[in-house]
């Protein structure tokens, strides 16, 4: 990794705070930091939430990077107990399946442990390209979800070309595969084109009572109405299909979270 051409005496500084409780970890994010990016100012590193806490109150950084796994209080239940959420976070974890797909529900940015110099410089350049949005909302909306018990409550958070989308799951019909894009119907008849693949929201919706029945299209359990044959029909007299290799699981599912 190659250090910037350019003077660091006329940086702007990014005051940065480290939370974490793994001393391995926060010793090698600092060296990286010190050693590839010198506009990144370490001001302190905080070993769990409730000196986090304190030091966000008192040093107001412009950057975290916040380990979500920590003992006593998370970082989700950290960041809950912050009324303005005025800063960047770039949060930390271990291979946590949970963790990483709370994290792309909700579009947050993250990077496994032990940190990977390529993701470290790519989040750095994805912070300072949004330095200047809101971040807090879309944090705000995270904790939100994960405190809403009702899963079609819950809201799928969408980058777009138009910026960020915010869809309540119950909200959504099925989704339909396109190469590389998804095509989000939902029940205002609306769509919402992503370039995000269908193969991706079926890792991060199949725990929330969407199905693929077909290589074509994820379905929401919430709006099928009925099982004929080999097709789920929609609440909204949508037929769709289902694929000889998925009727058996196609059944049970409907049994299960339809019925």
């Amino acid at each position: 990794m190659a250090k910037g051409n350019y003077p660091t005496l006329f940086m702007e500084k990014i005051r940065t705070l480290l939370i974490d409780d793994d001393r391995f970890i926060v010793q090698i994010l600092s060296d990286l930091l010190r050693e590839y990016y010198p506009e990144i100012e370490i001001i302190d590193i905080a070993n769990d939430g409730t000196d986090g806490l304190q030091k966000i109150e008192q040093l107001k950084p412009d950057l975290l990077f916040l380990d979500i796994e920590m003992p006593n209080m998370n970082g989700f239940e950290m960041l809950d107990k912050i009324d303005n959420l005025n800063f960047k976070t770039i949060f930390t974890t271990a291979h946590s399946h949970y963790a990483i797909k709370a994290f792309r529900f909700n579009a947050l940015d993250y990077l496994l442990k032990p940190i990977n110099e390529k993701e470290l410089a790519q989040a750095i350049k994805r912070f300072k390209s949004n330095r200047y949005l809101d971040q807090g909302s879309k944090i705000q909306l995270a904790i939100d979800n994960i405190k809403e018990k009702s899963t079609s409550e819950q809201k799928l958070i969408l980058e777009t070309q138009n910026g960020t989308f915010r869809l309540a799951l119950k909200d959504i019909l099925y989704m339909e595969g396109d190469r590389n894009y998804s095509l989000i119907h939902q029940k205002n008849g609306t769509k919402e084109l992503s370039s995000k693949t269908l193969g991706y929201f079926e890792e991060l919706l199949s725990d929330k009572g969407f199905f693929r029945p077909h290589r074509s299209y994820l379905i929401n359990s919430n709006a099928v109405d009925d099982l004929q044959a080999d097709t789920l029909i929609l609440k909204n007299k949508a037929i769709l299909p289902i694929s000889r290799r998925k009727k058996s699981e196609a059944k049970k599912w409907f049994a299960e979270k339809v019925n």
